[in-house]
């Protein structure tokens, strides 16, 4: 329908009077209104049953681990649509056999305040909001681990507003339902670690040919400083340094991370001293001596 005429019994009605108005164009913006009016219920109605079958995903998710992520299906289509096979290595692992040194690696490099907050780190966002006015474009996020949580298992990747919304939403209920252990293994489970690896599970044995129980404290902080972006910005294959740089950082911090007791996994176990190093899938000798310095392996001495 035109601009026109839908000013038009508007431009007849002032001109010529009501009583002059044919009845049809009299009713015709009632009309309009009605069907609006309509049409925004069934959109909300829409949008109501959508997050409905959301919130029964994120109840389920109390006992059920996730077999597939909105961020999973994502890059499985953006594979198909550069006509590659989709890639996914996905193994699960309860929280309390994850090394604490992941854990807390993690919490340093994204979430100190994890288990302050309600799910939003209101003072990181005051500041992001603030370093990025200045800026005049976003180059800082605040998002914390329950927001990513929430983005990875429901939503897309996309900066639009309405979608961070939606994840405001989702995050609420997250920490309402789910609670801080269950979040943080869910967390750690489905997160992307690299070109089509998920969870703490399947990083470790990529990176380092082990298990997600036996990583050390530079191995998992290794893990956490990629976890931004670990297919671009901190890909260890093309920005090598960029990540050390961020790996020393978070093992830094690490120190600094409060872990409640109810909240901590089992105890570190040991590790050969060989296993510092990564495997030939994840860049061969990256945390060697050679890149990190001596980490006091006794490799080479």
């Amino acid at each position: 329908m035109s601009l026109f005429a839908w000013l038009l019994p508007f431009m007849l009605q002032r001109h010529l009077g009501t009583g002059d108005v044919p009845v049809s164009m009299r009713h015709a913006p009632r009309k309009r209104r009605r069907w609006i009016r309509r049409a925004l219920a069934l959109l909300l109605l829409g949008a109501l049953v959508y997050h409905g079958t959301i919130l029964v995903h994120i109840v389920r998710f109390r006992t059920v681990a996730p077999k597939m992520t909105a961020l999973m299906r994502q890059r499985a289509e953006e594979a198909r649509a550069r006509g590659q096979m989709p890639q996914r290595v996905h193994r699960w692992m309860p929280y309390e056999r994850l090394s604490p040194h992941l854990v807390r690696a993690v919490l340093a490099g994204e979430d100190p305040r994890f288990f302050v907050h309600h799910g939003f780190d209101w003072g990181q966002i005051r500041e992001a909001i603030k370093e990025n006015l200045e800026e005049g474009e976003i180059v800082r996020g605040a998002s914390t681990i329950t927001q990513q949580l929430a983005k990875n298992l429901f939503l897309s990747t996309s900066r639009n507003p309405l979608r961070k919304m939606h994840e405001a939403v989702i995050t609420v209920e997250l920490e309402a339902i789910l609670g801080k252990r269950r979040i943080l293994e869910l967390y750690l489970n489905v997160i992307e670690w690299g070109d089509g690896i998920y969870g703490a599970e399947a990083a470790a044995r990529h990176y380092f040919g082990i298990s997600a129980t036996h990583l050390t404290p530079e191995q998992a902080a290794f893990l956490a400083a990629i976890i931004p972006n670990p297919r671009e910005t901190y890909n260890p294959a093309k920005y090598p340094a960029r990540v050390e740089r961020r790996r020393r950082i978070i093992q830094r911090r690490m120190r600094e991370v409060l872990i409640p007791a109810r909240f901590r996994t089992m105890r570190a176990a040991k590790v050969p001293p060989a296993l510092l190093t990564l495997t030939q899938s994840g860049i061969a000798g990256m945390l060697s001596c050679s890149s990190m310095g001596c980490l006091g392996c006794g490799v080479c001495r």
